[in-house]
């Protein structure tokens, strides 16, 4: 059972890098202030993904990439508990 929600959480984790690294594209292409700005300032990346973000699917891109990295983190706190 660890392994299956193992599993899980890479293939969630790996949906949330991608998502994060097209939030940083879009960053870097707007402005390479904005893109060093998110790259180097944690909180600031949240800003700019939910106000200056310009994609067409921003719904989507963002939910993976928050919703990817809360899940895969669940997922390992579970497949911990379940290995030991």
């Amino acid at each position: 059972m660890a392994i299956i929600f193992l599993l899980l959480a890479m293939v969630l984790g790996l949906a949330s890098f991608v998502c994060g690294i097209i939030i940083l594209i879009n960053a870097f292409q707007q402005d390479v202030t904005k893109g060093f700005l998110c790259l180097c300032i944690p909180f600031y990346v949240l800003y700019f993904a939910f106000a200056l973000f310009d994609h067409e699917k921003k719904g989507l891109v963002l939910g993976l990439w928050l919703g990817g990295s809360i899940g895969a983190s669940v997922l390992q706190v579970m497949a911990g508990a379940f290995a030991g």
